[in-house]
């Protein structure tokens, strides 16, 4: 499509970062969210300074218990749960931006938003509150909706053996939008005088939950093996952006190449919801900035986007939850009113490609 040409011609007229200038931004990354880490460790209803933090960081001093506890079981584990589900969803985001060549796709482009509203939403209200390894039934169902409901739409768009990427956005389309309406039937089975449709409505807005240690651990291993089955995907994402035909003439399989990108960025968006919601833009916006300001290298893009990622999430909920202290923002919300305008201004300059 002349788009998909267009836009990766731009990347490569504007892909002037060398790998002199990507060291020295993935290092701007690093300080940044090292940084960013040490002032939201801090900021809350009880300040903790960057300083005391770093103090107790080198010297194991500085804190009083009441401090230690809230760095401890509070703030840290939000901290590096915001870390994971913004890096994990920027990576998908490069991911599937780099599969259809299309700056306007995101993770939930292929239907697992819709499944895991469903899941959800049989979570909040048909089931009773109960946890397994520390999650609760809703974001377990909610990672169990997002990867079914994607394995469905590759089902519903696979033809003759081929998986066409129309069919598979259209088939994501409708899948998803008939599994976000069924949770209807649902909600009027709240007997809890709206308690459920608010607790269901927070995880809709995307509200990073307070995790343990023990279930970090367990989201950060299905991150790390997304993440490591990103890296061979990258070098062919390269070779696919000039051409399904020039890859295939190289001998790639662009099918193959497909069904790793989908099960690589499935696992990565299902990990992301199942701590923090629905959690939109994130996996919109930090490809497509870090694609202008590095170029088309797949290669380059994928540690970048993943650092830039962590850092933007965790700033927004950093802001999220201390903007209007005591109450919180969801910190979906927030990244919609930054992602929407910007969503609207990638929509107008593609149509403006097209045209041309």
């Amino acid at each position: 499509m002349a788009w998909e040409v267009s836009w990766y011609r731009a990347g490569i007229v504007h892909g002037w970062a060398g790998e002199h200038r990507h060291r020295w931004l993935l290092a701007a990354l690093a300080v940044l969210l090292i940084f960013a880490v040490l002032v939201a460790a801090g900021m809350g209803a009880v300040e903790v300074p960057a300083s005391a933090v770093v103090r107790n960081i080198l010297t194991g001093s500085a804190l009083s218990a009441d401090q230690r506890i809230i760095l401890l079981t509070i703030r840290l584990p939000r901290i590096v749960a915001a870390l994971l589900v913004g890096g994990a969803l920027s990576v998908s985001g490069l991911l599937f931006q780099g599969l259809f060549r299309n700056p306007l796709a995101d993770p939930y482009i292929i239907g697992s938003s819709g499944g895991a509203v469903c899941g959800a939403s049989i979570g909040v209200f048909l089931l009773p509150p109960i946890s397994v390894a520390g999650f609760s039934t809703t974001a377990l169902l909610a990672f169990a909706g997002a990867l079914g409901s994607i394995t469905l739409v590759y089902w519903l768009a696979r033809v003759d053996g081929r998986t066409p990427v129309v069919a598979l956005l259209l088939a994501g389309f409708a899948v998803s939008t008939m599994l976000s309406y069924s949770s209807y039937f649902l909600e009027v089975l709240d007997r809890n005088f709206g308690t459920s449709m608010r607790v269901l409505a927070s995880w809709l807005h995307g509200t990073i939950m307070q995790p343990t240690w023990p279930q970090l651990a367990i989201v950060t291993a299905m991150i790390a093996i997304g993440l490591a089955g990103s890296v061979p995907l990258v070098h062919k994402l390269n070779t696919l952006a000039l051409g399904e035909e020039y890859a295939t003439h190289l001998g790639l399989s662009v099918q193959q190449i497909r069904v790793a990108v989908i099960v690589i960025g499935s696992i990565l968006t299902a990990a992301a919801v199942a701590l923090g919601g629905l959690i939109s833009f994130i996996g919109l916006i930090v490809p497509h900035m870090l694609r202008i300001v590095l170029g088309p290298d797949h290669v380059r893009l994928l540690p970048a986007t993943a650092l830039a990622g962590a850092l933007f999430l965790l700033v927004a909920d950093t802001v999220a939850r201390t903007a209007i202290a005591p109450a919180e923002v969801p910190v979906g919300v927030l990244t919609a009113i930054i992602g929407g305008p910007f969503f609207l201004y990638l929509l107008r300059k593609t149509k403006q490609e097209v045209i041309a």
